[in-house]
């Protein structure tokens, strides 16, 4: 029995007793569920049934039914504005943590490949900061002898209380406080790049310990 025009309103109970067998048809709805109809409420509260998607179910939530009257599918109404923002959002999010895994998998093979074990990578803290505290104290060495040959100059500037120095004096007590600022400077970097290397090889062995004890696959 073929099914009336969807235009009409169809009882479901009729479409059940009438055995439909309905072809495939040129929506998308009804490409994919062959043999399928229909059915929603409309604006009114009627139920609406069709081998096509009815047009007073436009916009709405509706069923898909087989043609032995099954439910096989439920398709819910058109998602708002708001709601496709949000379900965008979640997409964005969804994918941002699955990078950030990718990432994470990454550092932790690096860091698996990098040290094969934790006395390794003690050893490799140890000599970075080594390589570190030795640049320290070179800039300690060269302010020390900075200071050693300021101290000339200020002695040879005493003779000339209340005049000008002279230019080879002058340049000299100049050069040494720009020597003097200069090794001070690369110190506090030096200091800074010595926290940074405990904190990273403190984050590594934390890493480390935490791989170490999961299970291997």
């Amino acid at each position: 029995m073929a099914l009336p025009s969807t235009k009409r309103r169809i009882p479901l109970s009729a479409l059940l007793l009438a055995g439909l067998a309905v072809p495939a048809y040129a929506q998308p709805e009804a490409s994919t569920a062959r043999g399928s109809f229909f059915c929603c409420t409309d604006a009114s509260g009627h139920r609406v049934c069709g081998d096509l998607l009815p047009p007073q179910c436009n916009g709405l939530a509706y069923k898909v039914y087989s043609h032995q009257g099954m439910l096989t599918r439920e398709v819910g109404p058109p998602l708002t504005p708001a709601e496709k923002a949000a379900q965008a959002e979640a997409a964005r999010q969804e994918k941002l943590k699955e990078a950030q895994a990718r990432e994470q998998r990454r550092k932790d093979q690096a860091l698996l490949e990098t040290y094969s074990s934790l006395e390794d990578l003690d050893r490799m803290q140890a000599r970075a900061e080594a390589d570190v505290k030795a640049a320290i104290a070179n800039a300690e060495e060269r302010i020390a002898e900075a200071r050693k040959r300021r101290k000339k100059f200020e002695n040879e500037a005493e003779f000339y209380p209340n005049r000008a120095l002279p230019p080879e004096v002058a340049k000299g007590l100049r050069d040494e406080d720009t020597e003097i600022r200069t090794q001070t400077e690369l110190i506090n970097a030096k200091k800074r790049e010595l926290e940074l290397i405990k904190s990273r090889y403190s984050e590594d062995r934390r890493r480390y310990i935490d791989l170490s004890r999961r299970p291997r696959r």
